[in-house]
């Protein structure tokens, strides 16, 4: 770790964050915001590494080998606005020196939240009953009109078991009654499974087959890229549903396509895209689809908590301590 820095640091924050941190981080450091939250290019990104003491990026900056390669390079610390880095080449940042943080834990509960909205919208058919309201096509109640899927007291199936995962099934299990079922390779100790109600099974493929709503909570990696393909999505029950909230190359996007157009699975809920904030196309012409715009931690409360979490390690590191939240 480095030594304390003696004058106030110079910190390139990559987008308009809410007015608390930007205040925190203004009292704290030589700070430059975004004031217009234009997303930076790949060029104004290098030129933030090599201006700037440290960098605070979001999921939307894409900090390639390219980018991180800039000379010089100046930054020491790239302190990450959120809990996910795929957008980041840890092996380059580390390479060069670079130490990296995240913002975990103060998103859990909003994301998991965000989970099961999508899980209620496109099993009660929320988005197309609301768009059905506002067109003034709604003529009253009918006995047979829009008939939804029932959620509690299904089987619940959850890719990955970590802490967002854990939230879901504990909203799931205790909340709706849902039956958990879950496969995750580093699976939490079997007292906390136990408390979620929770039945572990060998492989993604079994939990597939067995659950009536498929929820994604993988980190996004090499490995998981694709993990939902053709051949795991026609392993799903044909009224099962998918929700995905983790991140979007997890599912492969046409296959997905394929698979509501086809019928191989009733619906889908997405708050996360392959190449966002680009959608496939037909996509947006499905009324057995929910599709929101990243919202998993968009609350007050939380995008304050992760801006302030994202500027205690800025501090830490500037004050020669390790980090809370380091990654790389």
């Amino acid at each position: 770790m480095s030594a304390a820095w003696s004058g106030r640091p110079r910190v390139i924050v990559t987008r308009r964050l809410p007015a608390p941190v930007e205040e925190q981080l203004t009292r704290e450091f030589d700070v430059r915001l975004n004031p217009d939250d234009r997303a930076l290019s790949a060029t104004e990104l290098a030129d933030a590494l090599r201006d700037a003491d440290g960098l605070l990026p979001t999921v939307t900056d894409r900090l390639t080998r390219e980018v991180l390669a800039v000379e010089p390079l100046r930054a020491r610390i790239i302190a990450n606005y959120g809990v996910g880095f795929n957008h980041i080449d840890t092996a380059s940042a580390k390479a060069r020196g670079l130490v990296i943080t995240n913002t975990p834990d103060v998103l859990t509960d909003d994301t998991a939240d965000d989970a099961v909205m999508l899980m209620l919208m496109v099993a009660r058919r929320g988005g197309e009953g609301d768009r059905l309201v506002r067109a003034g096509a709604w003529t009253g109640w009918g006995p047979t009109h829009m008939l939804g899927t029932r959620v509690s007291g299904k089987t619940l199936g959850l890719i990955g078991l970590g802490r967002i995962g854990r939230a879901v099934a504990h909203r799931a299990h205790h909340g709706f009654g849902m039956r958990v079922i879950f496969h995750d390779p580093y699976p939490p100790p079997p007292a906390v499974v136990a408390e979620l109600g929770a039945e572990p099974r060998g492989s993604v493929d079994d939990v597939l087959r067995e659950a009536d709503f498929v929820s994604v909570h993988s980190p996004a990696t090499p490995e998981t890229r694709h993990l939902i393909d053709a051949r795991r999505l026609a392993l799903m029950k044909r009224g099962a549903f998918l929700i995905n909230n983790a991140r979007g190359d997890i599912v492969d996007e046409a296959a997905l396509v394929a698979a509501l157009q086809q019928g191989t699975i009733a619906g889908a809920g997405l708050d996360v895209f392959e190449r966002e904030p680009a959608v496939t196309p037909d996509l947006l012409t499905m009324q057995n689809v929910v599709l929101l715009p990243h919202l998993g931690s968009a609350t007050h409360e939380t995008r304050i908590a992760m801006g302030l979490r994202a500027f205690e390690n800025l501090k830490a590191f500037f004050a020669g301590s390790p980090p809370r939240d380091r990654v790389a």
